[in-house]
């Protein structure tokens, strides 16, 4: 009964067009004040202590690290280096932005941060050259989406702070705790790589299909040029995981590393920023981060209310009492996060239903760290299809084209993607195998 009122009031609160955030404290405050006796004094200091975690600073620092990586030229001499590697093959500017959004996936942790500073310069380009606007939309939109895959991911960490200090009990009756930021990180290598080289792949066919241009062969004194030149961006890849891997340092200390070295190779080593632009930088970065910081604090309050509860271990108990295995649970987890995509943006997603669904997930023998993958891919789709896919809203901008006809663009690689979130559910391994290979596990 409980679960049934909070869920009604925040669904009733979300009808009105409040701002979600906002929505989940008057929420948590709502059921706090009048049906519990939980002090007044208990909430100050969940909204003071539940974001003192050290992971989330990870948060601004990689988002300052993408916005100087944004402005700062290395999109551009990513996609020279793409293109340089394999413009030659069918649709050669497409597959180059495959690659480019790969790499610039890789430095960034943001989905629309890539798809802007891949998609603003390669875009115009692809039309330029003879390729159907409709095609470069569908490329840009969805390849950007592996920027939340490809570590490092904001959203990675969102789950990581979301489950973090749950105990969860595991089917045996362990104690099973969250999946460490590092561990995500690692984990989404391999699905990255693989989700790249599939959207590749139907990239390839669609331009091999429709005779779509292709660039000249480069040489292998072209291709070292574009790699030289575009070196200072792609170190930042060793970096983040290198470091990570090797216990240099943890993923929030890697964030601030990338943060200065992202801000180094802008204005000093590529000079493509200049000083003056750094405020402008600085302020936006830090609203970003507000926003986020603020939707968290809200979200821990009502991950608290769920705790206190007992409503995540409730829900468990019963699905384990329905004789719903782990393949059931799982299509279910996909239905409804794919549904949580149509009316709600990634992060807000994750901080909400990550609380809830973890202990369930581990109750019934999944690995935190591959339901983690899962919920990344999920949201991967989520980005990319109507009504609020923020890749699309940021893609429309780009190309001045409609949501509905973006979406009609982005279909073959969506089925692509929607294929692809099939194998990760069900075949752990492609998650959990690198982890496990490098002993994290």
């Amino acid at each position: 009964m409980s679960a049934l009122i909070i869920f009604a009031l925040l669904i009733a609160l979300f009808l009105t067009g409040m701002p979600i955030s906002i929505a989940l404290g008057l929420t948590v405050l709502t059921f706090l004040f009048t049906m519990t006796d939980v002090p007044i004094e208990s909430v100050a200091l969940k909204l003071f202590t539940g974001i003192e975690k050290f992971e989330i600073m990870a948060i601004p620092f990689f988002i300052l690290a993408g916005n100087f990586l944004t402005h700062g030229g290395v999109a551009r001499r990513m996609i020279r280096f793409a293109s340089s590697m394999v413009g030659h093959w069918h649709g050669g500017l497409g597959l180059a932005g495959v690659m480019a959004c790969a790499l610039f996936a890789a430095v960034s942790g943001s989905s629309p941060a890539t798809v802007v500073a891949i998609g603003s310069i390669l875009l115009p380009a692809m039309v330029k050259q003879g390729f159907p606007k409709r095609f470069g939309a569908g490329v840009i939109t969805t390849s950007g989406a592996l920027g939340i895959l490809i570590p490092p991911s904001i959203v990675m960490v969102m789950y990581a702070v979301a489950t973090s200090g749950q105990l969860a009990t595991g089917p045996n009756g362990e104690t099973v705790t969250s999946a460490s930021v590092g561990q995500l990180f690692i984990a989404g290598v391999i699905p990255g790589l693989v989700l790249a080289s599939l959207l590749g792949i139907t990239t390839w066919y669609r331009a091999w299909k429709n005779d779509y241009p292709r660039l000249p062969r480069a040489t292998w004194r072209e291709r070292g040029t574009a790699l030289a030149e575009s070196f200072w961006g792609l170190f930042l890849i060793v970096i983040v995981i290198g470091g990570i891997y090797t216990g240099a340092f943890t993923p929030t200390e890697a964030a601030a590393v990338s943060a200065v070295y992202a801000f180094v190779v802008a204005v000093f080593v590529y000079k493509d920023m200049r000083l003056r632009d750094v405020p402008k930088v600085l302020l936006d970065s830090a609203s970003m981060s507000a926003m986020l910081l603020y939707i968290i604090t809200n979200a821990v309050l009502f991950s608290f209310l769920m705790t206190s509860e007992n409503i995540p271990q409730a829900m468990a108990s019963w699905m384990v009492g329905q004789g719903l295995g782990w393949i059931g649970f799982l299509l279910l987890v996909n239905i409804l996060l794919l549904l949580a995509g149509n009316v709600m943006e990634p992060s807000s997603i994750v901080l909400i239903m990550a609380p809830i669904l973890f202990p369930v997930a581990v109750k019934l023998g999944i690995d935190p760290v591959h339901f983690g993958i899962l919920i990344v891919v999920n949201m991967e789709v989520g980005m990319c299809h109507p009504p609020v896919g923020l890749n699309l809203y940021v893609a429309s901008g780009i190309t001045k084209m409609g949501i509905t006809e973006l979406t009609v663009a982005v279909w073959p690689w969506l089925l692509t993607m929607l294929a692809f979130l099939g194998v990760v559910t069900y075949w752990p391994p492609l998650s959990l195998a690198l982890p496990r290979w490098l002993g994290m596990m």
